[in-house]
């Protein structure tokens, strides 16, 4: 008689935990995007419990008292799962999972998880694979049982089980060879980098909080056809596409992974190629979600994001995402981002603003450009074809002794034509 076994997954019922190190700090607000992590990672948050304290507990996390505390939560509503709203340090986290009983994850883990369920790419996979060993090379010991109560779920995607199961020098040797991988990729990067430099072709690079709406625009600008989704990382994969503004003139727009408050260091690291593309664009597109309660707070953790990729002296346009969700009441308040060069309204998803944005993208890329009038002979027709790719033609005429040309040029093309 053949017997059928159930393989679908219980859905992990978890508790959101944190700890408030002073008064009128943002702790809420960061349970609040936790849950959506959660969310988005799966599971269903049942509850939630904040520890006043000045500092965090350096063996357990939380104080005794709270521990028990959140055993009794645990056990009255039935939850599975505990996850921390801060990075913990692998004592922290073998202790606490023991004293509960149940799962125990932090915050870096369930973005890392999230990475892994995201990911699509070559590159992607390479990055989240190798962020998540270096997280839990350090974690095996005491991440062992945690992760076999529940045999699945949040922390176990991607290359999760199969490694718990193997010695640390095997991971520092999957380490090192997905190094080495990485590296041929972003050889390839650079590669594709330098020749967008060499041809002169500016570069927008988006950057902007997860889920502010930065997929939507490049679809909204380019047809990318790039994944849309109301989720925390519903993209993490760099695309770039090419963009003809109204005068003619082509650029490059190039979306980059979300940021997010507390972005793992590891995931920093293991994306630093992708989220350079900011670093060596010509412009920046600074998306913010205006409905967004914690707008000033993403604006803020998306430029010390910028700052901590050495993102500097770039032009900035800050775009006012989503404003057609606002309140008659709400489009009565200006909004301004006095770090941005340029600050508009707009709305991704039904266009509105995007002929602005496309007018500011001229207008700064102007300012690197230099106003020529010439005349070519017919033999440097060449010339003239990439004067009408890289730069945006004002007259062009056809006469006896050539053609005439008055245009703005890109300085880096004026800089390599034999003029």
């Amino acid at each position: 008689m053949a017997v059928l076994y159930d393989n679908t997954s219980e859905t992990e019922r978890v508790i959101l935990v944190g700890v408030s190190l002073q008064e009128n700090d943002d702790i809420q607000e960061s349970l609040d995007e936790l849950e959506e992590l959660a969310d988005t990672a799966g599971a269903v948050t049942v509850g939630r419990l904040i520890q006043n304290r000045e500092r965090i507990h350096p063996g357990t996390y939380l104080g005794k008292g709270k521990i028990d505390e959140l055993k009794d939560k645990i056990f009255e509503l039935d939850a599975t799962g505990v996850i921390c709203d801060d990075e913990l340090s692998p004592a922290q986290m073998a202790n606490l999972s023991d004293a509960l009983e149940v799962k125990v994850m932090d915050r870096t883990l369930l973005i890392l998880d999230i990475f892994a369920s995201r990911a699509v790419s070559r590159e992607g996979k390479i990055q989240v694979e190798l962020a998540q060993l270096r997280y839990r090379a350090t974690r095996l010991t005491g991440m062992g049982t945690a992760l076999s109560r529940l045999g699945g779920g949040i922390g176990t995607r991607g290359p999760g089980e199969k490694k718990l199961e193997v010695d640390r020098r095997l991971i520092r040797s999957r380490i090192s060879h997905l190094k080495k991988e990485l590296e041929g990729v972003e050889r390839h990067r650079e590669t594709n980098r330098s020749q967008r430099q060499k041809n002169g072709i500016p570069v927008a690079a988006i950057v902007g909080y997860t889920n502010a709406g930065k997929s939507t625009l490049l679809n909204r600008l380019t047809g990318a056809g790039v994944l849309e989704e109301d989720k925390l990382f519903a993209t993490l994969d760099a695309t770039t596409r090419e963009l003809t503004l109204g005068s003619g003139q082509k650029m490059l727009i190039t979306d980059t992974v979300g940021f997010i408050r507390k972005l793992p260091h590891h995931l920093v690291e293991a994306f630093k190629s992708t989220l350079e593309e900011a670093k060596y664009a010509d412009i920046i597109i600074h998306v913010a979600d205006c409905v967004s309660p914690q707008m000033d707070t993403h604006m803020y953790v998306v430029y010390d994001t910028l700052r901590k990729l050495e993102v500097f002296d770039k032009p900035v346009i800050t775009l006012f995402n989503k404003a057609d969700l606002l309140t008659e009441e709400e489009k009565q308040v200006r909004l301004n981002d006095f770090r941005a060069d340029r600050s508009l309204r707009v709305s991704a998803k039904t266009g509105e603003g995007l002929d602005d944005l496309k007018r500011a993208l001229e207008g700064l890329l102007k300012e690197r450009q230099l106003l020529i009038e010439r005349v070519f002979d017919y033999g440097r027709a060449k010339d003239v074809a990439i004067l009408r790719k890289y730069g945006q033609i004002l007259e062009e005429a056809y006469r006896e002794d050539g053609i005439y040309v008055k245009a703005y040029v890109p300085k880096e093309i004026y800089a390599r034509m034999d003029f």
